[in-house]
């Protein structure tokens, strides 16, 4: 199995857990006389194999990250680690550059002026970089999942 199916799998199985204690928690109290629509025991058993197996994938899923290198010296959970500051400080950027540019509409010379704080241009191109660089080792990352087999 590639990484990437594994990842999709991954995914797959934290959808059903949350379906899962969806409908345990939904069929955990009935009104005194009736019945639950699902039996508890049923879902609870289905909800740990689920769990068991989603803690087995994840761990096939970490060794795999900590073997696999993109760059000499550089492994997949580097680049995942790099990707989600990446990430972070874009936004961030993003936001400040959306803050200080807020335009405002003044019909009196009484009401107060905002000015920016910083310069707005520099920001946005700072945001515009990182984003641009967060695309390419987003890419590189997943084409790395769709190279190598998950490490067992």
């Amino acid at each position: 199995m590639k990484l990437a199916e594994a990842l999709l799998l991954r995914s797959d199985l934290q959808k059903r857990l949350e379906q899962l204690k969806s409908r345990l928690l939904r069929n955990a109290r009935v009104q005194q006389g009736d019945e639950p629509s699902e039996a508890p025991d049923r879902l609870i058993e289905a909800y740990e194999e689920a769990s068991a197996e989603l803690e087995r994938l994840i761990r096939l899923i970490n060794r795999t990250n900590l073997s696999v290198e993109i760059a000499p010296g550089f492994t997949l959970t580097d680049a995942l680690a790099r990707r989600d500051v990446l990430r972070l400080r874009a936004d961030t950027y993003r936001e400040l550059a959306r803050a200080a540019s807020v335009s405002q509409d003044r019909y009196l010379r009484s009401e107060v002026k905002f000015v920016s704080t910083v310069e707005v241009r520099a920001v946005q191109q700072r945001a515009d970089d990182l984003s641009r660089e967060l695309r390419e080792l987003d890419a590189r990352v997943q084409e790395t999942n769709w190279q190598y087999d998950l490490m067992e």
